[in-house]
């Protein structure tokens, strides 16, 4: 109903299955059969509960439960209303428009669409929890409270990464998602800051006393909250907003009061002001409790000594901090944050923390193994300060752990077992990872390029353009339609990620090419990449065309014509259609690209015998692939197996006649490998 109505006519809700409407109505009442009765599930174990330590052992006043439980319950419904009232309707507006855009009809699975809406909005009702979450935690000290103060940047970062992934690329329904989130993030902060200040201090939190001391600020935010609502409404702010929301050519707007919730404007209104009052009122109020609360005799940092960062501190702030932490400190985290000022190029900070942290075990009686006196001299004769001290961090790492890691590939012996094995990935992986941003940025650029162009109509000019290769007589084409909200969108998401990942393999290939010739694996300069990328692409491409030319109209032409004939209704889902497409086309080139990849591996050193002894194993492994990557279905797994192994027995053939049956090799024989 909050669609435009030329969409709402052409989206439709369908059922797929006989039962599948009334498997879905016995799935939802089971739901919430669990949800109702699980309070009564938990206050009827609560005995046991209790013997096994899983209840707290301090009695909890029942106001305060029943407010706790009346909190997470609105901030549920908020969360909830918001996702309903809010974000779907722009949402499904924007997919159902999309898909007719492209020529794929919106025609939702039941169970698909309502378990879609069902997740999403418990997501927005759990994300509402964020404020009892995170004061929880905090108040438990479970996770420290400057932790989520220290590290908001990631998790506003985190919500809005969410958002790109799991909302519509459209920039007005991202923001949506993130600000509300961003927003209560801030109130979970501020909340938590409140009742740890107030546990560290030792004070009590007295909400109508503050309310009292700060009645003037209380009611202002009252008359603020309920006076911006009686603005935006009397006074334009509606016409406004949806003009501008029309000129960045959004399908959202704010509707008038009461529309759609069976009101009249006036009470609607009237509803609207009280809510936006409330809320600043609460806001007005953890302020007042704020200000009230006795923090001068917390201590350092609210209280607690300990609970310093010891990372926003230099060198100077780590001799001048309190004892505590340092005390509480285990050699372990001592020695990271000593190598992470060290990797920072802060050694006189490393060589601080070292310092106080052997003061403070010193003082406590653990007795250090003179790692003060170890840095020193390891900083007089070591050539430097950095040389020094890091010589000392590493060697009270190689005192105070010992990983599986570290005995893996620590025995020189070992060179030939796995652990050697080990040691050449991780020699090629160094390699890489040097060229990371390289590849991150060839990866991203050529990923978002595709998935832009399927998104401002690639998707519907291959549509259309295979749709006019269907043979005539089946009279009006294959209808594509989509059973899930966001089946299209998944489908280009996927689409871009393949592409980025053909496209960056030259660029990795070059880059690991002189670790994989070091340690072995491939013969020859680097190159010889040129040669490899040239030859697999030329495959790829080949092969692309000739499917997109000749195979791919041809299979979906016998298949739409052996429906039509059996008189069927050809609706395909466009992810099952669009993935035909692709296995007919790419997957050509893929196959191509296996014999070719075969003579490029004996160039680099694979002697003709080893792709002939281990045709099991490699058997095997398409199998496996064809398992994980295709529809689970035995038929189907053999019909992606079959081409595969028949592309490698080409690749066997045309080695047998290049290599003379395997008597001479293509690369020279100082240089094969026995790998």
């Amino acid at each position: 109903a909050n669609m435009s109505a030329d969409v709402a006519a052409e989206a439709d809700v369908i059922a797929t299955t006989p039962f599948e409407v009334i498997l879905l109505q016995a799935k939802i009442g089971l739901v919430v059969g669990a949800i109702v009765c699980l309070p009564a599930l938990v206050y009827f174990t609560r005995d046991e509960l209790r013997e096994r330590g899983l209840w707290p052992q301090s009695p909890v006043a029942r106001w305060k439960l029943a407010a706790i439980g009346l909190l997470g319950g609105g901030l549920f419904a908020v969360g909830v209303a918001y996702g309903v009232y809010a974000f779907f309707p722009i949402m499904f507006s924007f997919l159902a428009g999309f898909g007719l855009e492209a020529g794929i009809e919106p025609t939702y699975g039941i169970v698909m669409w309502t378990e879609f809406i069902v997740f999403l909005s418990l997501s927005f009702g759990l994300a509402g929890q964020m404020p009892l979450l995170i004061t929880g935690l905090s108040y438990a000290e479970i996770v420290p409270y400057e932790t989520f103060r220290d590290k908001w940047r990631y998790a506003v970062v985190a919500i809005f990464v969410f958002g790109a992934v799991f909302s519509p690329p459209d920039p007005f329904t991202q923001l949506m998602w993130a600000f509300p989130l961003v927003a209560l993030y801030g109130f979970s902060l501020y909340l938590a800051k409140l009742v740890v200040t107030a546990k560290r201090s030792s004070d009590r939190i007295r909400v109508l006393g503050a309310v009292r001391n700060h009645w003037n600020v209380v009611g202002g935010a009252a008359v603020l909250g309920g006076g911006i609502v009686y603005a935006f409404y009397e006074y334009g702010g509606r016409t406004a907003a949806n003009g501008l929301l029309r000129t960045l050519d959004s399908d959202w707007r704010f509707l008038a009061p009461g529309e759609g919730l069976g009101l009249d404007p006036t009470t609607a209104a009237a509803a609207y002001a009280a809510a936006w009052a409330l809320a600043f009122v609460t806001v007005a109020t953890l302020w007042a409790v704020y200000t009230d609360l006795d923090t001068t005799s917390a201590g350092y940092q609210y209280g607690d000594p300990a609970a310093i960062d010891l990372d926003e501190l230099d060198a100077a702030g780590i001799r001048a901090a309190p004892e505590e932490p340092f005390r509480e400190m285990s050699e372990e985290e001592s020695l990271a944050r000593a190598q992470a000022a060290i990797d920072d190029d802060d050694h006189e900070k490393a060589q601080a923390i070292l310092d106080r942290f052997d003061e403070a075990t010193d003082a406590d009686g653990v007795g250090g193994d003179g790692g003060s006196a170890d840095a020193a001299g390891g900083n007089a004769g070591g050539g430097g300060a950095g040389g020094g001290l890091a010589a000392s961090v590493g060697d009270r790492t190689s005192r105070a752990s010992s990983t599986f890691l570290s005995e893996l590939t620590g025995d020189d012996e070992a060179e030939d077992d796995i652990g050697g094995y080990y040691k050449d990935l991780k020699f090629i992986f160094d390699a890489i990872r040097s060229k990371s941003f390289i590849l991150l940025v060839v990866f991203g650029g050529v990923m978002a390029a595709a998935f832009t162009w399927l998104y401002i109509g690639g998707l519907a000019a291959v549509r259309a353009d295979l749709q006019r290769r269907v043979p005539a007589e089946v009279g009006g084409g294959i209808n594509i339609i989509t059973l899930h909200p966001v089946e299209a969108l998944i489908f280009m998401v996927k689409f871009s990620l393949l592409i980025g990942g053909i496209a960056v393999f030259p660029v990795l290939l070059y880059s690991a090419w002189p670790a994989l010739r070091d340690r072995g694996f491939v013969a020859g300069r680097i190159r010889q990449v040129y040669l490899w990328a040239g030859a697999l692409f030329t495959g790829l491409i080949g092969g692309f065309a000739l499917g997109y030319a000749y195979i791919a109209p041809r299979i979906i032409g016998w298949l739409v014509t052996d429906a039509a004939n059996a008189n069927m209704i050809i609706t395909y889902q466009v992810s099952d259609f669009m993935w035909l497409v692709i296995f007919t086309t790419i997957g050509i080139g893929f196959l191509a690209d296996i014999p070719v990849a075969m003579v490029l591996l004996n160039n680099a050193g694979v002697p003709y015998d080893v792709f002939r002894g281990r045709w099991r194993e490699v058997t095997v492994g398409i199998m496996l692939f064809a398992a994980v990557f295709t529809p689970a279905d035995v038929i189907t797994m053999f019909l992606v197996t079959i081409p595969l192994m028949l592309a490698y027995g080409v690749g066997l053939g045309v080695l047998y006649l290049l290599t003379l049956g395997g008597r001479r090799d293509l690369s020279p024989p100082a240089e094969i490998v026995g790998r």
